[in-house]
Order: structure tokens, then C-alpha cells, then sequence
């Protein structure tokens, strides 16, 4: 099995543009510095948050399409689950100091070590409560085909060169900068989609949630070992 990797920076803008109260100002809407700066500030008021997935993937070096749905649920800083569903049952889980990736049909978990420190910071880690977006990223326009009206697109470039992709774009209401669509590009040339639903915000999410025992009869793979 290839670990999906991408699964942290792909989806490392979910709560940069989760909505808080305020709108954004209109004369503002056309500003891109002042657009990434107010959804940092949102970014910067969400303490914890789940939400339904759907991740769609297209193109890359197999030139594939795949569609999987799943949950998510994120408390800062550090700790992360993804729980695939569709069609295939997957668990990615950050508990703010490990990571650790299980395919039950595989048998294995891979286990690794957050970054801590200057890598920390990345946008890798953006869900994990670490990093800023105007600091981290430029910021340029993007044109989305299958956007829904009324919203504005961000094209984000990482200022430091990420390995796992090139680009993310970040799809959020004009009004009030509910995010619609996350989607990254790769370095293969593979597009990353990630459409959220049903989010819930600041509801207290316990430690529980981010606990990964081991199961039994399982091969564990380490950072060393791959």
C-alpha cells in the first residue's frame, strides 16, 4: 500500500474558512490581501470542528479518478481524525504529536512524527492550528469552472516548496466566507477536491476522539522503517 500522505496538506485550509459572525467588508471583496486576511482571522476563532467529506481524485502518474466520502473531526492544535467510509474504510489520525494511517483491509498502520518547530509552521499543519495564511502563502485570483455562484476563489501558493503539491485553492461565499471547496494540484499533475457538508464548530470535541490503539495482529511501519 502507498500511504496517502497529501491527506494533511490537502485538506489544510478547512478551517481558515469556516464562518464566524462577521462578513466580510464589500469593499473588501475584490481584495485579495484583505480577503486572505479576514479569512485567517475566522481561521484564527474555530477551536475545534466536524464536518462530512467527499474527496474526489483525478489524474496524477496512474491518470485515475477515484470518489471517497467520510468524516472529519478537528480539534486545535495538533490533532486531526479523517474517517473514510466509501468505499473504502480509512483512518487517518493526528493526535498532535504522532500521525498514524490504517487500512483495515491492509492490515498495517503507518505511524509517524508531526513536525514540530520550524516545520510545524507550514501549511501542512494549517488544521492542526499552526501556520498563517498570509504569511505562508501568496495569494493570486482562480478561476473554478464548477464554483457555485456568488462565491471567489483563492489560488494559494505555499512560499516555501511543498513536496506532496504545488498548489491549493480555496472556494469560499463572497458575502460571508463560508468555504464551499478545497482543492489542491500535485506535483504529478493530480487534482484534489474536497467538498464539505454539515459542519459543526466549537463544540467541545474531547481528546477521545483522537486516541489510536493499535489493532491487534497488525504489522506497525514506522518513520525509520520506510
Amino acid at each position: 500500500m502507498v500511504v496517502p500522505r497529501a491527506w494533511i496538506p490537502t485538506v489544510a485550509l478547512v478551517l481558515a474558512a469556516v464562518a464566524l459572525p462577521a462578513a466580510l467588508p464589500a469593499q473588501a471583496g475584490d481584495d485579495l490581501t484583505a480577503l486572505a486576511a479576514a479569512i485567517q482571522r475566522r481561521y484564527e476563532g474555530i477551536r475545534d470542528l466536524r464536518a462530512d467529506f467527499t474527496h474526489s481524485y483525478e489524474g496524477g502518474v496512474l491518470r485515475t479518478k477515484t470518489v471517497e466520502k467520510g468524516r472529519v473531526v478537528i480539534r486545535k492544535p495538533g490533532k486531526m481524525r479523517w474517517t473514510y467510509t466509501e468505499p473504502e474504510e480509512k483512518v487517518f489520525v493526528s493526535d498532535g504529536t504522532k500521525m498514524y494511517s490504517y487500512v483495515p483491509a491492509d492490515r498495517q498502520v503507518y505511524v509517524a512524527s508531526l513536525p514540530q518547530g520550524d516545520d510545524a509552521s507550514t501549511p501542512a499543519l494549517f488544521l492542526a492550528g499552526r501556520g498563517n495564511l498570509t504569511r505562508d502563502f501568496t495569494v493570486a485570483p482562480a478561476s473554478v469552472p464548477d464554483a457555485p455562484s456568488g462565491t471567489v476563489a483563492l489560488q494559494l501558493t505555499p512560499i516555501e516548496p511543498e513536496r506532496e503539491y504545488e498548489t491549493l485553492v480555496l472556494v469560499v461565499d463572497r458575502d460571508t466566507l463560508r468555504w464551499r471547496m478545497l482543492i489542491t494540484t500535485d506535483r504529478q499533475g493530480g487534482k484534489s477536491t474536497f467538498v464539505f457538508s454539515n459542519i459543526r464548530e466549537n463544540t467541545g470535541v474531547s481528546d477521545r476522539e483522537f486516541q489510536f490503539p493499535i489493532p491487534r495482529g497488525v504489522d506497525v511501519i514506522t518513520d525509520s522503517e520506510r
